[in-house]
């Protein structure tokens, strides 16, 4: 690893890297406002222009066929989709699509087109110091236009309207395109940053479990994009600098009881990143105190993990058991709010050991979910069962003749448990669990807390698993105070997940460094939070 712990940095292109972005929404008028024109008439009604709001709301970022459907249903205008070949004489959502994009090449062509400066001169500098670089867009546009911009070539790999399309990906505000440029790049949205000026982009960013989501407010949205996922929000990349991004890396979450109502202890850990200069806005969420959070007007969601959060770290899974004290205190939390467990363990045996009934549990990292009357088996995951059952049997085989080493079968995926391992044979391990997954495609390799973790190689995780139950409970972020309580390197995908938009608490004696906001000591101080909440 170089100076920097980020690897990737993956750019929107426009009103990030070009100034098309106001070229586009001139394009989205000019097609909008003749459609709404020609409705108005035949049904003799006042004409309601198309605005710059309604851009940023319905078609902003967005994959152009969903923008087009999006705003028209806001007008009470429902359109068949028609065929991809659609005349603009046509009407159709790909009538209008095309329409709209013939009006936006032929400015093109005709004005060329404008870059920033100052992110370009950024991107440059990534480039320089060994960071990887991607550029995303919803765009069929894209190539076409980075090409007529010059800077095509600056890209390490570029995912936009067309290969989503070819793909099969969901577009903003779903992760995909970033996740996948992440993924062509050699990397993980674990270590790289999202840059977006759109409220759907920042959204994929934070929905794709990014380390550090930069929202570029290029109009007056400097609200917006810290409400819908920005971690922090810029006006000019010339303010940005990489070692700032490096102090967003590092920072450590600070002891929950200890800042409870001190504001103070929080400002400092991002006093180093913000600096003395008032140039950018971090999102205000990070600076709220618990007690203020605990009592907002917002109802109350817990995601829990289970080992090492509701018990302590145990020599042997088998033993992890939940206290009486602390069951007790689950039930009673889960009365007073919405409560899920989300753990490694697989669902029926986190169920067993948890004890608590009328709550969502997830197992497996997420894999398999189930509570309150619905249920979900991951596709993808399910079709990896057969290649983590050949990968358990060799890794048995192999791995037998160690004394102390736990082969835990979950069924989505398999832990070698080395906790009771002698420390020299602890590098033997660790090259047999490489070399299977190395073997495997379809696998990935994940480590815990002494333990190898061996998953199906497919963007799904803990974040995805609390986006889920959210979704299939109906609630929202904006509605909703959501807290992710977890101890291991695997909650560290829901604590991105939640970032500016929930709150993350790390359980761990110990300061380090985490994607979480806030600390507890341990599974005693986790305790002691609940008691004073079903107390309260």
């Amino acid at each position: 690893m170089g100076k920097y712990s980020f690897e990737a940095g993956i750019f929107d292109m426009d009103g990030v890297i070009t100034k098309t972005a106001i070229v586009h929404a001139n394009a989205w008028k000019l097609v909008f406002d003749e459609c709404l024109k020609e409705k108005a008439e035949s049904c003799g009604e006042p004409f309601k222009e198309f605005t710059h709001q309604d851009y940023l709301n319905f078609v902003d970022g967005k994959p152009r066929l969903k923008g087009i459907k999006s705003f028209l249903e806001s007008r009470g205008i429902h359109l068949p989709l028609g065929s991809a070949d659609d005349t603009p004489d046509k009407q159709t959502i790909y009538s209008i699509g095309n329409k709209k994009n013939a009006k936006f090449r032929e400015v093109l062509k005709i004005n060329g087109v404008e870059v920033y400066k100052p992110c370009i001169e950024f991107i440059n500098d990534l480039k320089k110091n060994g960071v990887k670089v991607g550029v995303v867009s919803s765009s069929k546009n894209c190539q076409f236009i980075l090409e007529i911009a010059g800077v095509l070539d600056l890209f390490d790999t570029r995912v936009d309207g067309v290969i989503s399309e070819k793909m099969g990906m969901e577009g903003k505000p779903e992760g995909d395109i970033f996740v996948q440029a992440t993924l062509n790049l050699g990397t993980l949205p674990s270590r790289s940053v999202v840059f977006e000026d759109a409220i759907s982009g920042v959204q994929a960013g934070r929905n794709g479990g990014f380390a550090f989501v930069v929202g570029v407010a290029r109009s007056d949205n400097i609200e917006a994009l810290n409400k819908n996922g920005a971690d922090v929000v810029i006006t000019s990349f010339s303010v940005l600098s990489l070692d700032r991004i490096q102090e967003w890396f590092d920072r450590k979450p600070v002891s929950l009881f200890a800042c409870w109502n001190d504001k103070k202890l929080i400002e400092n850990v991002y006093a180093k990143f913000k600096g003395d200069k008032n140039d950018l806005t971090i999102n205000p969420q990070y600076f709220d105190v618990p007690e203020s959070i605990f009592k907002s007007d917002k109802k109350i969601v817990f995601f829990l993990d289970y080992d090492g959060t509701l018990t302590p770290i145990v020599d042997r899974p088998e033993l992890a058991v939940i206290n009486e004290q602390m069951r007790e205190l689950v039930k009673r939390l889960c009365v007073k709010f919405t409560t899920a467990i989300v753990s490694g363990r697989m669902r029926k045996d986190v169920e067993k050991l948890a004890g608590v009934e009328g709550i969502f549990y997830a197992g497996s990292h997420g894999f398999d979910i189930q509570g309150k009357g619905v249920s979900m088996i991951q596709p993808k995951a399910k079709e990896t069962i057969p290649v983590v059952d050949k990968v358990t049997g060799v890794l048995k085989d192999v791995l037998s003749g160690i004394d102390g080493v736990i082969i835990e079968e979950k069924k989505f995926s398999v832990a070698v448990h080395y906790r009771l391992v002698k420390e020299e044979q602890i590098p033997a391990i660790k090259e047999v669990v490489e070399k299977v997954v190395d073997e495997n495609d379809a696998l990935r390799l994940m480590n815990g807390k002494m333990v190898f973790e061996i998953l199906p190689a497919i963007d799904w995780n803990k974040g995805k698993a609390v986006r889920w139950i959210m979704k299939a409970l109906d609630l929202s972020w904006e509605d909703h105070a959501v807290f992710y309580i977890g101890d291991d390197t695997t909650d560290e995908d829901a604590f991105r997940t939640v970032n500016s938009r929930g709150v993350g608490i790390l359980v761990s004696n110990q300061e380090r460094k985490s994607a979480a906001r806030f600390r507890l000591a341990s599974p005693d101080e986790v305790g002691k939070l609940f008691k004073q909440l079903v107390e309260d």
